[in-house]
């Protein structure tokens, strides 16, 4: 099983939306997953580590290495400072001796002792890789492929806005991140995730058992505020296993960054002459789910 196994490493922000710790507790549950690393991103990225440890060994792994990031963007104010659901730390075991700002040096010698081997997936904002494919510019043509969850590209769904908050979080870092060379680079945009819906009963019924015991207390904290979960980053994560979820196109993202009002928003242009970037423009959702439940039980 293990020559079988992908090595992922995974970047999060876990700690706000309620969907980053759906997407841990997949990714531990996964046999296919060889969970290489965790690093956190944005305001009290220790706080955040602590909370990935805590899923983690709910689900008997507390041997994951995790490392704190960035926790402010390269150029603006940080829109995140907190991570409200850090206060379900008190009624589960984990580390607290997360030292600050780990997570980019931590990266980047994992990738380098695993050339060509390494699946990164983003489902935060873009800072710290941003600021780890500046300071060693060769680090993307290591990876093996580089999934994100982030983007607005196609026709809008109800309710869809024109910019998604991973890329307006951090403009700067996600330029830097789609302009790196990457191959594959695949993006998993709001408007295709916005189709994943599941309403909260439906949540506290089936989110049961092993990490999925803590990702139900944090969401209680996201249930103050939703009454559903979108599961914007578990797709992210499941196609990575089973691309067939999702159909794509191929073309060109650019950030905007020119414009305040709209900085982050991802421009897609299908008829570019290179075509860096594959966006998914359609999932199904049923089979999406079955997969899903399947994997984590």
């Amino acid at each position: 099983m293990s020559d079988a196994r992908i090595p992922i490493l995974l970047d999060t922000d876990i700690g706000s939306d309620i969907d980053d710790a759906v997407c841990l507790a997949y990714l531990l549950r996964q046999p296919l997953c060889e969970l290489v690393g965790i690093t956190t991103v944005s305001g009290m990225a220790r706080q955040r580590a602590m909370l990935a440890d805590a899923v983690c060994r709910a689900a008997g792994r507390d041997n994951v290495p995790i490392h704190s990031g960035a926790e402010q963007p390269l150029l603006i104010p940080q829109g995140q400072p907190e991570a409200q659901q850090a206060e379900a730390l008190a009624r589960f075991p984990h580390r607290t001796d997360f030292a600050s700002n780990t997570a980019v040096e931590f990266l980047r010698q994992t990738i380098r002792s695993r050339p060509g081997e390494i699946t990164l997936l983003t489902i935060g904002p873009l800072t710290t890789i941003g600021l780890l494919f500046a300071i060693d510019p060769e680090i993307p043509a290591m990876l093996k492929q580089l999934v994100l969850m982030s983007g607005v590209y196609t026709t809008r769904v109800a309710g869809c806005p024109v910019r998604e908050w991973n890329t307006m979080l951090d403009p700067h870092a996600s330029a830097v991140v789609y302009r790196a060379p990457v191959r594959p680079h695949t993006s998993i945009g709001l408007d295709v995730t916005l189709r994943c819906t599941l309403d909260a009963a439906i949540c506290r019924a089936r989110l049961r058992g092993g990490p999925l015991d803590v990702v139900a207390d944090m969401a209680e904290v996201w249930f103050r505020h939703a009454g559903q979960i979108t599961f914007h980053d578990p797709l992210a994560a499941t196609v990575i296993f089973q691309p067939d979820l999702c159909t794509y196109e191929e073309g060109t993202v650019e950030i905007e960054l020119l414009s305040r009002r709209v900085a982050g928003m991802a421009h897609w242009d299908p008829h570019s002459v290179e075509k860096p970037h594959r966006i998914a423009v359609d999932v199904d959702a049923d089979r999406f789910f079955a997969h899903y439940f399947d994997v984590v039980g």
